[in-house]
């Protein structure tokens, strides 16, 4: 039986974000379609959804490639990636429903499960899904977009990161746990309709990952005299 077109877009966009399809790769849709077990025509509905999104890049006559990053998106991803994130908070505090806050608490505790079990993929998924359900209880139809794709490329950079070399990751079990009590207390905040805190502790979350990641972008050069003595 052919999958459903929403459950071909969320595995299509969980390879992505997992990098199990990696960043600039081609995307051959006759294999897709035979994976799916589906036609060109909705599958390409699927891939123009997916670039709308963010996810992938539709190149006249030139096929799909998964969305790349470089050197300047990167830039430009710590640039906005607070400002974002401060004001879809504040919005979520203002907005959030009760079944919205229940939804981002089961996401929460997949999260927990997550860095218990030690899993790079789920822990990078569920933190992507936490971060976009705060999007959705946000209800801004401008913000939302770029939330998106913000977190598309967040959650690819933190994959990358967490497959590096964890003795030598500035992510200790104490950091790991301080992002789950933010979490925690993100929830609390937007259950509370408190706008200021909810901003407070999203710029805390941010803070505990950017510098660890942008280390990991842009490592510490080398010496000089280790150069000169090899």
């Amino acid at each position: 039986m052919p999958a459903s077109k929403e459950s071909i877009l969320t595995h299509l966009r969980r390879q992505i974000i997992t990098l199990e399809l990696a960043p600039g790769a081609m995307l051959d849709e006759a294999a897709l379609c035979a994976e799916f077990d589906i036609s060109r025509t909705p599958m390409r509905e699927i891939l123009r959804r997916l670039d709308g999104e963010g996810f992938v890049q539709v190149r006249e006559n030139r096929g799909v490639i998964v969305a790349p990053m470089d050197l300047r998106s990167m830039r430009q991803f710590f640039l906005t990636a607070p400002m974002i994130y401060a004001a879809i908070s504040r919005l979520a505090a203002q907005n959030a429903q009760p079944e919205q806050l229940d939804r981002l608490t089961e996401i929460q505790n997949a999260f927990k499960k997550a860095v218990t079990s030690g899993s790079v993929e789920q822990l990078v998924y569920y933190n992507d899904q936490f971060h976009y359900q705060i999007g959705e209880m946000a209800d801004n139809p401008y913000l939302q977009p770029s939330l998106q794709r913000l977190l598309i490329d967040h959650a690819r950079i933190g994959q990358t990161f967490w497959r590096a070399d964890k003795q030598a990751s500035a992510h200790t079990p104490d950091k790991i746990a301080e992002a789950c009590r933010h979490h925690d207390e993100m929830i609390a905040a937007f259950a509370a309709g408190d706008e200021e805190l909810a901003v407070q502790l999203t710029l805390q979350h941010w803070e505990l990952s950017r510098a660890d990641i942008e280390t990991y972008i842009h490592p510490d050069p080398l010496a000089l005299d280790s150069l000169m003595t090899g």
